[in-house]
């Protein structure tokens, strides 16, 4: 959900020269979960054609910010990342009902957009 919502606001902001997205888990899943996909379809975003992939530590090594969801990324990140790291603390939406869902992530599109806007203006101000 949240590399969807992070994609829109790259796109809808005009800002894929400043900010790449790679997304990916510690210990992914073998299919978006069927709420999941019901529930982003609620919002018009199709999550059904999508395949969760695991983040390699290479690709943790080249970022400069990592957002977890509910876990620490700290057990694949190299010694030597020196980037940021933010845990968000949200709920595993796998075996959850489809209000619980929707809160979920109603709360990590809030979350998404005010961290474009943080990233937005701090790039901004570097200019």
């Amino acid at each position: 959900m949240a590399a969807a919502f992070a994609e829109r606001e790259r796109d809808d902001r005009d800002a894929g020269d400043r900010i790449e997205i790679i997304t990916g888990g510690t210990r992914p899943a073998d299919h978006v979960h069927d709420v999941v996909v019901e529930a982003m379809r609620e919002l018009s975003v199709e999550l059904g054609d999508r395949t969760p992939r695991e983040v390699t530590p290479d690709e943790l090594r080249a970022v400069d910010l990592v957002v977890t969801m509910g876990c620490s990324a700290s057990d694949v990140c190299p010694a030597t990342w020196n980037g940021e790291s933010r845990d968000w603390g949200l709920d595993d939406p796998h075996g959850q009902s489809l209000k619980d869902v929707r809160e979920i992530r109603d709360e990590i599109e809030n979350r998404v957009v005010a961290l474009f806007d943080e990233l937005l203006s701090e790039t901004a101000s570097a200019e």
